[in-house]
């Protein structure tokens, strides 16, 4: 949705600031240098509104979650375009428009852009257009898909009800009402008539309703796995519903070499022009935090990369040093953090000088973060299937840090696992590329060591005076 939305702006602001532009000259007289001149800065104009619209979140719905809130951040979102055209017109002088011309065309964009995104916002919450969903089964997953699904109203789903499997009528309050029993799941599927089926089963062993879920799939309806389901809406693995065996004989966690080789070639493409290209900023930094606290200018440890192999990873030293052994948890040491040491974090630069573990081959510049081995050690016995993340070659960044960003204790730890198996599962240099544009946000924004919103807790408000907590509680513990 935000991808086609993206691309529907940026077309309509592109054919719009190509039209103003003609409008202000004479079509006819123009040559083709003067067509391609003008193709130029209607694309340059339409990119930087792009782009400056997902730096502020205005494609992400569930910040952007209605019309007011965008309407909110849009004048900030304006002020970025213009600092981004400024720079344009720097690199590319050709492209500069009239100064008439130029408030003409944004007054054209935002003309395109208000009635767009109402029209947008309007089928996002018509129940024209969503889908109906019947889920069977009230076991925890069920609860985490209905908290999505109504964190989430731009996936245009809407709950018609449970098919209940564990005889908890009593428990679920009636805002998602149960329909039944699993027993009577032909008559509740002809009753609703849903446009999908998701089974989210406490237990499937001589519980699976074979027959009726094949019945409805002839009659055209999908029948999707909870745990892909929940996939799909949230970009990570529900790891408590896993089982041994469908990791043991998944094809999805074994990667092509092809896609490993393109993820490595990027990988030293990047490392290579960033130490030449910052050069000069790593001096600087040297310099800073030699004159900031006394101590060695790097911190070197020991990191467990792919299968498990430990290799040696440098960083710049952010903390005061001491004597004894350190807690595993960044919250434990967050008072020995240096002055320079705090803005090297916000802006993740004294993650540089990973960049030669990269050329070493101990890194890519995607994929799990690499954890010291007492932390690894620790996590192993801990969390299930932790070891998978070892699967493919750490990275310098990751789809965990900006999904979640640091951890501060062990359940924020295993959130960040379901992330880096996501990540393993559709590992792809497209996936990659999107890790990578949305790392430059974080940094450029200064909040790395901020969680993001998708892992805020999602509580359902109180319905007909049943609090939310009652659907919290349905869940096996």
């Amino acid at each position: 949705m935000a991808l086609t939305l993206a691309l529907l702006e940026g077309g309509s602001f592109f054919v719009a600031v190509c039209a103003m532009i003609f409008l202000w000259t004479d079509p006819f007289s123009l040559e083709r240098r003067d067509v391609l001149v003008v193709l130029r800065q209607a694309f340059g104009l339409a990119l930087c509104c792009i782009i400056a619209f997902y730096y502020n979140d205005l494609y992400d719905f569930r910040i952007a979650r209605t019309f007011a809130h965008f309407a909110s951040r849009l004048m900030r979102a304006l002020g970025v375009a213009f600092i981004l055209v400024a720079i344009f017109y720097a690199l590319v002088p050709d492209a500069r428009i009239a100064g008439g011309l130029f408030i003409s065309s944004f007054v054209i964009v935002i003309g395109l852009l208000l009635p767009l995104r109402a029209l947008s916002y309007a089928i996002l919450r018509s129940r024209l257009f969503m889908e109906r969903v019947l889920i069977l089964g009230t076991s925890e997953l069920t609860v985490k898909l209905i908290q999505e699904i109504e964190a989430q109203p731009h996936c245009r789903y809407a709950v018609m009800g449970v098919v209940d499997d564990l005889n908890r009528h009593d428990e679920f309050p009636p805002s998602i009402p149960l329909r039944g029993p699993l027993e009577q799941l032909e008559t509740i599927i002809e009753e609703l008539r849903p446009h999908r089926i998701v089974v989210a089963l406490a237990e499937r062993r001589g519980q699976l309703p074979y027959r009726q879920l094949l019945e409805a799939r002839v009659r055209g309806i999908p029948v999707e796995d909870g745990a892909e389901m929940y996939e799909r809406l949230t970009g990570k693995l529900a790891i408590e519903s896993l089982t041994p065996s469908y990791l043991t004989y998944s094809k999805d966690f074994k990667k092509a070499r092809l896609e490993l080789a393109a993820s490595r070639a990027l990988s030293l493409l990047f490392s290579v022009v960033a130490l030449v290209t910052l050069a000069p900023l790593l001096a600087l930094i040297a310099l800073a935090i030699k004159l900031d606290s006394r101590g060695p200018l790097f911190i070197v440890q020991d990191r467990v990369g792919m299968r498990g192999k430990p290799f040696t990873l440098v960083k710049f030293r952010t903390m005061h040093p001491v004597a004894n052994e350190s807690s595993v948890w960044f919250q434990d040491n967050s008072a020995r953090v240096t002055r320079v040491g705090r803005w090297l974090r916000k802006f993740r630069l004294d993650e540089i000088p990973q960049c030669l573990s990269i050329l070493r081959g101990d890194l890519n510049l995607v994929g799990p973060r690499p954890h010291r081995v007492p932390k690894f050690e620790l996590f192993a016995t801990q969390i299930p299937y932790f070891s998978l993340r070892s699967m493919v070659p750490p990275g310098l960044t990751g789809w965990a840090q900006v999904r979640h960003g640091y951890a501060s204790n062990l359940e924020e730890e295993i959130e960040k696992v379901r992330y880096d198996l996501y990540y393993i599962k559709h590992l792809s240099l497209g996936l990659d590329l999107r890790i990578l544009f949305d790392t430059v946000k974080i940094v450029l924004r200064g909040r790395g060591s901020a969680a993001s919103p998708h892992d805020r807790p999602i509580i359902l408000g109180p319905t007909n005076g049943h609090p939310a907590s009652r659907l919290e509680r349905i869940a096996p513990k």
